[in-house]
């Protein structure tokens, strides 16, 4: 069986002055996950929030929090995001020399482990973890910040990586630039979790746009005419 496809708004894109009440907006709008993205200003150039802003999104939906650490190093920082409530921790293949270490602590502080590469890095870095992650996360704009536009030469490596999954219980995540017009091609080369942030958050219609990237992105897997 397919994995399910998912839609992850990312609160990145959400209005900071009101969070709370954002999360709670996209839970009721019908998201799947919600998708915390976490930049240290070092790592990639902004710094978004940390783990009491995680801590304190927690009681405002029972939905899955997808945690993206684009922050280096990481280690130091899991456990704390841990117990301020994600369900899912990734990290970069490209935030340390020892991301297998990384990615057996994020099990034994029992969350879901997840990894992620850069666009520029190939997908052979990823062949020695994937038997510790429940979810890859293949970058398709340069982290940092939203916005961006959607690099195409991302569908041949999502079509990578769903090859070296297989039948894996693996779930490959895409984020940047993701919209109803390309989610499409993104779940044809393979995806089932979808990133969004400007897509979902603009013009305020959170329910119509969630629902045109899950249209898009359901009919790609034959599953919606």
């Amino acid at each position: 069986m397919p994995r399910p496809l998912i839609i992850a708004p990312s609160i990145l894109a959400s209005d900071f002055a009101k969070l709370g009440e954002e999360v709670r907006a996209i839970d009721a709008a019908g998201c799947d996950w919600v998708h915390v993205d976490v930049m240290d200003g070092h790592f990639v150039p902004n710094i978004s929030i940390g783990p009491d802003v995680v801590k304190a999104l927690r009681p405002h939906s029972k939905k899955i929090f997808d945690v993206h650490l684009m922050i280096a190093p990481c280690d130091p920082y899991l456990e704390a995001f841990a117990k301020a409530g994600s369900d899912i921790i990734t990290v970069h293949v490209e935030a340390g020399p020892h991301v297998h270490r990384s990615l057996q602590a994020i099990r034994a502080l029992g969350k879901k482990a997840g990894v992620t590469l850069n666009p520029s890095t190939p997908v052979s870095t990823l062949e020695n973890v994937i038997d510790l992650v429940d979810l890859i996360l293949v970058m398709s704009v340069n982290p940092g910040f939203g916005g961006q536009a959607f690099i195409p030469a991302a569908l041949e490596k999502i079509g990578a990586v769903r090859a070296l999954v297989g039948g894996r219980p693996i779930d490959l995540e895409v984020d940047g630039g993701v919209t109803a017009d390309n989610a499409a091609k993104v779940v044809q080369a393979g995806a089932n979790v979808l990133v969004a942030g400007s897509a979902v958050f603009k013009g305020g219609d959170y329910k119509g746009n969630i629902a045109a990237i899950r249209q898009a992105g359901a009919v790609a897997r034959g599953e919606a005419a």
